[in-house]
């Protein structure tokens, strides 16, 4: 009975190999997008994004930094969130140091983006220093939707260049436009860089667990805005992410738990 029950099972994994479906869990190649669709998506991110530095030129001129100091800002720093959190620290009268390790430790983020990116586009040793220069949110969001790593890389060069190009020139010319606006915070223009970064991320929240994440981010940025100070907020409200994968998780394990007779009677069934 034994060998009569172990042949067919052999014949079984034989004949499924050749005649039957592919396995479900064998990975399908990527399909290949074309060069000129990364560009345009590429294109369209960069520009987008590289038109709100008027915002901040004009927003950093009302912050008692001169002309020379702003533009080395994107030029040098170049992440718009890390250089309005500086700006508008110093406009609300806030410590030059304070207002620097504020916008330092919202720029850390991009060292992880770095993790990321570093796999998906492999760029050679000598390349790799300034590419580190365009690794931002909106470069980010476009490389890890590309499929295949001729278009990451592809997706990294052109909104890179783009929304740097741009970013600088409209950081000029916002600095050099303030004087004709005159009250910057009735335009609201500091608004400008996260209004489009969330325009830009609300397409990529598609799972449930993304969807609360984000809830419970924004839920905690708004409590703690009245009682701390410029920045911090934004910082805590990343505590979500471990708080909400933390909650799920134990919700699974409990629904595990809870069904251990349909694991046992199906143990049974094959014991039988």
């Amino acid at each position: 009975m034994a060998e009569q029950t172990a042949l067919p099972e052999s014949t079984g994994a034989t004949g499924a190999i050749s005649a039957g479906p592919p396995s479900p869990a064998a990975p399908s190649p990527a399909p290949d997008k074309p060069d000129a669709a990364v560009v345009r998506d590429a294109l369209a991110v960069g520009v987008a994004v590289g038109l709100s530095g008027f915002a901040f030129g004009v927003t950093a001129a009302g912050s008692g930094l001169s002309l020379l100091q702003i533009c080395a800002l994107s030029l040098f720093v170049f992440t718009g969130a890390s250089q309005f959190a500086l700006v508008g620290a110093l406009a609300a009268g806030g410590n030059p140091y304070t207002a620097a390790a504020g916008a330092f430790f919202l720029g850390v983020r991009n060292a992880f983006y770095g993790l990321r990116l570093s796999q998906l586009l492999v760029l050679p040793r000598a390349v790799r220093p300034l590419a580190a220069h365009w690794v931002i949110d909106e470069t980010t969001a476009v490389t890890v939707a590309q499929p295949t790593r001729r278009a990451a890389r592809i997706g990294f060069t052109v909104t890179g260049l783009t929304l740097y190009v741009l970013w600088n020139l409209t950081t000029l010319v916002g600095v050099m436009g303030a004087e004709a606006l005159g009250d910057t915070e009735a335009w609201g223009l500091d608004a400008a860089s996260p209004a489009v970064f969330l325009a830009l991320l609300a397409p990529m929240l598609r799972s449930t667990t993304e969807r609360v994440t984000a809830g419970v981010a924004v839920l905690l940025a708004l409590t703690l805005l009245p009682v701390l100070p410029a920045g911090v907020p934004v910082l805590l409200s990343a505590l979500a992410a471990p708080v909400v994968l933390f909650l799920m998780g134990r919700g699974k394990r409990g629904a595990v738990t809870a069904s251990p007779g349909k694991t046992t009677e199906t143990k049974g069934g094959q014991d039988s």
